[in-house]
């Protein structure tokens, strides 16, 4: 491995239910909703980075939220432990680092729905950020 995580937390937490409607609806409509991701990361000093990821519930192609909002931000800081390629520097940001912590920022959106009520939340299948990394690069 050509990195380590110094540290990881929660830099942003956002969860809304508007109204009692809102409320009783949202756990049959949750298969609407899709989540979207965000990564950006940003020098520290030499070798290390801070790399801020987000994840929210979005509603799918022609959905509206209805008053429903779900958001987690997320950072880490890498210590890069040798000089290493553009390219590899780019899948350690978009590919290690999000498939590392997505787990934990699930388990954040999964702890706040349990919390408000929502026992039986399923949010479908994981996001690929070897993809993800995949299709951003031929759209360059």
């Amino acid at each position: 491995m050509s990195y380590k995580i110094l540290t990881k937390y929660i830099k942003d937490v956002s969860f809304e239910i508007s109204d009692p409607k809102t409320y009783f609806l949202l756990e049959k409509n949750i298969k609407n909703y899709r989540f979207v991701c965000d990564i950006k990361s940003k020098s520290i000093k030499e070798k290390i980075i801070q790399i801020d990821m987000s994840l929210r519930l979005a509603p799918k192609q022609g959905g509206t939220s209805s008053g429903f909002h779900c958001s987690v931000e997320h950072s880490s800081i890498i210590q890069l432990e040798k000089d290493i390629k553009k390219e590899d520097l780019e899948k350690i940001v978009l590919i290690k680092v999000p498939e590392e912590i997505y787990p934990d920022i699930t388990d954040i959106i999964v702890f706040l729905f349990n919390k408000s009520g929502y026992n039986k939340i399923n949010f479908g299948e994981k996001i690929n950020f070897v993809k993800l990394y995949e299709t951003k690069k031929l759209q360059k």
